[in-house]
């Protein structure tokens, strides 16, 4: 009687720890940054360097507490898959607002480099997050 090969089904493999490590490692790295990000954005010192970028970008103070909820929301939302994508997405949207803010209200395009980064670092951690998910 001939012998079959062995069938061995993808759902049935398991994760290694360097794939635990590499996938978690840097969603971890993007959690810490921005609670530290989106933190910071909580203290209402009038000499403050983001009390003054809010003053420049005109829509008042509230608008700096908006952006500081949403960054440690979306960071919070990154560290479940159910919710990985909105808190990406929440994530993406203040980084394109930092960009757009660097450039046209600022006029100082070279610091529009550090939200593009961070930017491509979620989008990173989301597509590695979302599909490692699904296999």
């Amino acid at each position: 009687m001939p012998s079959t090969p062995d069938l061995k089904l993808v759902i049935d493999e398991k994760r290694g720890l360097i794939d635990v490590f590499t996938l978690w490692l840097p969603r971890v790295a993007v959690v810490i940054a921005f609670l530290f990000i989106g933190g910071t954005k909580f203290v209402g010192n009038p000499n403050g360097d983001w009390f003054k970028i809010f003053e420049r970008i005109g829509w008042g103070q509230w608008f700096r507490v908006f952006t500081g909820v949403m960054q440690v929301t979306g960071a919070l939302l990154l560290l479940t898959p159910w919710t990985l994508t909105i808190g990406a997405a929440m994530l993406a949207g203040t980084m394109v607002g930092a960009i757009v803010v660097n450039i046209v209200v600022m006029h100082a395009v070279g610091y529009a480099f550090a939200p593009l980064v961070l930017l491509g670092i979620i989008a990173a951690v989301w597509y590695a997050g979302r599909f490692a998910a699904a296999s």
